[in-house]
């Protein structure tokens, strides 16, 4: 079963040179500023290669921030900061605000915004990859790993290095812990949507399914009101997402426990189980047609006419007339007002972050490497420093439109 997942572009970044003429003593040191800037640039080329895999990204990130803790790490493993850590200017793009980018002179500054883009560009692969028309079983697993290694990476980078910036997070930009919450959470309720297309293939029980629909339902909703406080000229068009996914999962557990209702011979409960799924289905559907005409960051699609949503549709519709025609014919029961009450707990298929941590130091990172940077050779006229007109250009990323779905589930 394919799956359709919205998307906020990638953050830009103005070039690094590491050019640090005079500074650099030795050749030793030279390579590194070398290394540094080569890595950089590779991994930022990977970003927007489609032909780019884990493996590759894996590499790619392990040699670059190897490479970067060189510029914050004490080698001596005192409490001591690097003297290299405020030598260079950086500048990164947010994913919601546009090309308007926030710059620090500050190592870990680059180390958290690289990261998070490392973190990006996997909940990109996954959706890519659960987009395909044939996903097999095998690229199934690659898309919920893919999502639960962004959440760990997402995680690592709040608890651990952004409250290390000297410069306080501005309000509304990606590294501020609003945000990166909903990214967390968005990646786990993709990753159980995967659970969930997997255990509806293996005909799982209709309870365990419900139960799963409803932790996810309630993850989108939790993503929803963490951004609730942002401005809706940036979060508008994700937030309509995480709704349209509240809705949706609640649909599916509100079917799914009308199935359970009704194999227990508690039919009337049943079709008020399924009324309730047909209303949520139906904000679903109109959420899916805010998002398409919500501007704001992200992919654009139309949710609606996706295979996964009209599945949905067919089977809530197809389950309520089987439990009114077996009241009709068997029960007689009266169909309750109110809608059963949803106190449904999995015990099995929730997500949690795969826990992340960034690579040791670069072996060409020596005492006498870091001694042969020599700062009071800096020029005056420190050319480390962006210019205050320097473009930052957006990446340009592949197509990830959904392709079309020919039906084919998970095998």
């Amino acid at each position: 079963m394919t799956h359709w997942f919205h998307r906020n572009p990638l953050k830009a970044t103005a070039p690094v040179s590491f050019n640090y003429y005079g500074v650099a003593t030795t050749p030793a040191a030279a390579k590194v500023c070398n290394d540094l800037r080569l890595s950089r640039t590779r991994l930022l080329e990977l970003f927007t290669d489609s032909s780019c895999n884990p493996e590759m990204m894996k590499n790619a990130t392990d040699l670059y921030f190897s490479l970067l803790q060189g510029f914050i790490l004490s080698l001596d493993d005192s409490s001591q900061e690097c003297k290299l850590r405020y030598i260079q200017n950086f500048k990164w793009t947010d994913t919601l605000q546009g090309q308007v980018p926030s710059a620090q002179q500050d190592a870990v500054f680059e180390l958290v915004s690289m990261g998070f883009n490392v973190a990006l560009w996997y909940t990109k692969y996954a959706s890519r990859l659960a987009g395909k028309e044939d996903i097999t079983e095998d690229e199934a697993k690659d898309v919920h790993r893919s999502l639960k290694i962004a959440a760990g990476i997402f995680k690592h980078l709040k608890e651990s290095h952004i409250p290390k910036l000297i410069t306080p997070v501005e309000k509304g930009r990606d590294l501020e812990a609003r945000l990166i919450d909903s990214y967390i959470i968005q990646c786990q309720a993709e990753a159980q949507e995967v659970t969930i297309a997997r255990a509806i293939e293996l005909k799982h029980n209709p309870g365990l399914i419900a139960a799963l629909a409803y932790e996810t339902a309630n993850f989108y909703q939790k993503a929803d009101q963490t951004l609730s406080s942002l401005d809706p000229t940036y979060a508008g068009k994700w937030r309509k997402y995480l709704n349209l996914k509240t809705c949706f999962y609640m649909a599916y557990a509100y079917c799914y426990h009308g199935q359970t209702l009704l194999a227990s011979d508690k039919c009337g409960e049943a079709i008020r189980s399924l009324q309730e799924s047909e209303k949520f289905f139906a904000k679903a559907e109109a959420l899916c047609k805010e998002y398409g005409e919500t501007k704001g960051p992200g992919t654009t699609a139309k949710p609606s006419g996706h295979l996964f949503f009209r599945k949905l549709g067919s089977l809530i519709k197809n389950t309520l007339e089987k439990c009114q025609r077996e009241n009709g014919f068997i029960y007689f029961q009266k169909v309750p007002a109110e809608a059963p009450q949803l106190e449904l707990k999995a015990n099995y298929g929730l997500v949690e972050p795969v826990p992340f941590e960034f690579p040791a130091l670069n072996a060409h990172w020596t005492p006498e490497t870091l001694a042969a940077f020599d700062l009071t050779k800096r020029p005056k006229d420190d050319t480390t420093k962006p210019k205050p007109d320097e473009e930052v250009k957006p990446l340009k990323e592949p197509d990830i439109k959904p392709q079309k779905d020919t039906g084919c589930q998970i095998s």
